[in-house]
């Protein structure tokens, strides 16, 4: 039978399973993030740096010790790979062979993206396994030798190629410059390469989804991923776990109905000392748009690529979540040259929760945010609604220098 469960416990759930209930969810250091990776199932990469990159600012959000240079150093132990989830991203070795099917339907030519010209491809294939890695820059003054026809951009083109296929992998980064090195040279001999069937693929979707949610829908686990058979497998591996009752289907006050882990159901949470966090766009926890609005009634859009007359909010705005509500957005840009984080416009979308109780954590956060950014300065230009902009200034302006 359906059984039902009250929409705050299943928020309180899933904020668990993401690790924003607690300091430390993944414990510290280097070794966190790899803990973070597997448990999470992926962290997406992305180019914009308005502010630290969202890589690296969502496993900050869940590692408070994070540096930037641990993901490096995972990728250089071969721990870590970077490959394709829904979008870029960063996964754990352990999880290759789940990738594999995408590798494979583009090298058969089943793909429609990706295209480059075979000969370029061997030509750069040959390259790296005479002269070793290499960074797509290297093959910018090819165009420049007598009679030699290939150029920068198909030499680009033939890179993505190869790495999407799976002959290459990027064993290496500077910043978003990538290094690509045969796919042989940078698997560990250890890790599983043999394809996963279909079942077994929405075995992986299913418990992943499961793992780093608490709760999660059909349509959530096949996010950006095509095919009915796929869709099916994944009813057929939700069905098993419903019968073997290590799950529940349950139905959400005022909502349609979730699959969730058994053991969230009874689970309790303290959430006495409510953090404010401040996630990246493309935080794991709200990388699914519907999802946080129908649960968390927040309706989250990065503006970025709205034309600037149509922006709501701003550019590059932060979610800003307190103990298990989203309490608004803030527009934020880290001005580097002058070592100053700017909050260009704060929009405080919550009117219940007194600012006296959600201020405080909100400083203390926005500081080291600051910090994490190379900051060393702070300025709030612009707050809504405006009645709040002193209150807000004097918190942030309180302490002086930020902590480091």
């Amino acid at each position: 039978m359906e059984k039902k469960l009250a929409l705050e416990h299943l928020k309180l759930a899933t904020l668990d399973s993401q690790g924003l209930t607690q300091n430390t969810p993944f414990g510290t250091g280097k070794e966190a993030v790899l803990h973070a990776l597997e448990h999470l199932g992926y962290i997406q990469i992305d180019t914009l740096s308005m502010v630290e990159r969202a890589h690296h600012h969502t496993l900050w959000t869940r590692i408070p010790d994070f540096k930037t240079d641990y993901l490096d150093k995972l990728v250089e132990e071969r721990k870590v790979f970077e490959y394709w989830f829904h979008a870029a991203s960063y996964l754990p070795m352990q999880d290759f062979r789940y990738v594999l099917p995408q590798m494979l339907t583009i090298k058969r030519g089943e793909s429609r993206y990706y295209n480059a010209d075979p000969k370029v491809m061997q030509y750069v294939t040959d390259i790296i396994r005479n002269e070793g890695p290499k960074r797509a820059r290297d093959f910018e003054n090819e165009s420049h030798k007598t009679g030699i026809w290939w150029n920068w951009k198909p030499a680009k083109l033939a890179l993505e190629r190869l790495f999407m296929q799976g002959d290459l992998m990027i064993s290496g980064r500077s910043g978003m410059q990538k290094t690509y090195d045969l796919a042989e040279r940078v698997l560990p001999s250890s890790v599983n390469t043999t394809e996963p069937t279909p079942h077994e693929l929405a075995e992986y979707l299913v418990t992943t989804n499961l793992r780093a949610y608490g709760f999660t829908t059909v349509k959530q686990i096949t996010h950006l991923r095509n095919g009915n058979d796929l869709k099916k497998n994944v009813n057929e591996v939700l069905q098993t776990m419903l019968e073997e009752d290590r799950i529940s289907k349950v139905k959400v006050d005022g909502g349609n109905s979730v699959f969730v882990q058994n053991n969230l159901l009874e689970k309790t949470f303290d959430l006495t000392d409510s953090k404010v966090w401040l996630l990246s766009p493309f935080d794991n926890s709200i990388i699914h748009r519907d999802r946080i609005r129908q649960f968390f009634d927040f309706d989250f859009r990065l503006e970025c690529y709205t034309p600037k007359e149509k922006r709501q909010y701003g550019y590059f705005c932060l979610p800003i979540l307190f103990g298990d509500q989203f309490i608004g957005r803030v527009d934020c840009k880290a001005h580097r040259k002058e070592k100053k984080l700017e909050l260009i416009h704060l929009h405080i979308e919550n009117h219940t929760i007194a600012p006296e109780v959600w201020l405080p954590p909100f400083a203390e956060t926005v500081k080291r945010f600051a910090v994490f950014n190379g900051c060393e300065s702070l300025v709030l230009t612009k707050v809504s609604p405006s009645k709040l902009g002193s209150m807000i200034k004097k918190a942030l302006s309180s302490g002086s220098k930020l902590k480091k």
